[in-house]
């Protein structure tokens, strides 16, 4: 039996083309187990299926990855325009994921989507579109690819402490975000505009050693800081199992 800590990753099924096939796919892109191999853990990924949630007995920690927009019914809001297709398999599976994660003090970190999921599970609500709020297209420049911009980090949270500095320059490509929080976490990180970009566990979300989440794209660049801080998280989940 492997000693690494077993880490599950959210992916999602697209229309997907390879040598002479075009069929649907349960893909995701390929930095994020590669950046959970490299932090020492072995990654899993997790489709969207109804009961995918049972895997959580077996996996020492979650990443809730990036990707489409929540159906704002989720959340109580009717959807804008601007908001992307619904993908109900998928918001169903992660919701589900999320809720037992933190029920059963799986760590858990969110990334992009997997932030808005984790609000959103915890009751909170999301801007649909922040272009609309902040004026500017400066969260998602490139359709298909990365911008950078800096956050700024609470230099008491959790956050600032596992990233190592109160500022960063962060990959980010997004058009949503969180709006009212969800019960439990707290804000821990802004860019210059207001938008949250990270929120962490304020309180007990059950014996979880690590409840984190950020809007930018952590595994999109240079810095393996959070990966490091889940598989370690992971690695002490284990071995209290």
């Amino acid at each position: 039996m492997s000693d690494q800590p077993v880490i599950g990753i959210s992916a999602y099924c697209v229309p997907a083309r390879w040598g002479r096939w075009n069929r649907p796919a349960v893909l995701l892109p390929r930095r994020y187990s590669d950046m959970v191999a490299a932090a020492g853990a072995l990654p899993v990924l997790l489709p969207p299926l109804p009961r995918v949630s049972d895997v959580l007995s077996r996996l020492d920690g979650l990443v809730l990855s990036g990707g489409g927009d929540i159906d704002p019914a989720a959340y109580g809001a009717e959807m804008d325009p601007s908001c992307g297709p619904p993908d109900p398999a998928r918001d169903s599976a992660e919701l589900e994921l999320c809720q037992r994660a933190l029920a059963d003090g799986v760590p858990v970190l969110g990334i992009c989507r997997g932030l808005q999921v984790i609000n959103v599970a915890l009751g909170g609500t999301l801007h649909q579109h922040l272009p609309d709020l902040v004026r500017h297209e400066g969260h998602s420049p490139d359709p298909g690819g990365y911008g950078t911009h800096k956050v700024s980090v609470a230099p008491s949270s959790q956050l600032a402490g596992l990233l190592g500095r109160p500022e960063a320059a962060v990959p980010t490509h997004h058009h949503q975000a969180i709006d009212a929080l969800g019960t439990g976490l707290a804000a821990v990180a802004w860019t210059d505009d207001g938008v949250i970009e990270a929120a962490e566990a304020s309180g007990p979300l059950g014996p979880a050693s690590l409840v984190a989440a950020v809007q930018w794209h952590p595994e999109a660049g240079d810095d393996p800081s959070l990966f490091t801080a889940l598989a370690a998280a992971a690695d002490r989940y284990r071995a209290d199992q």
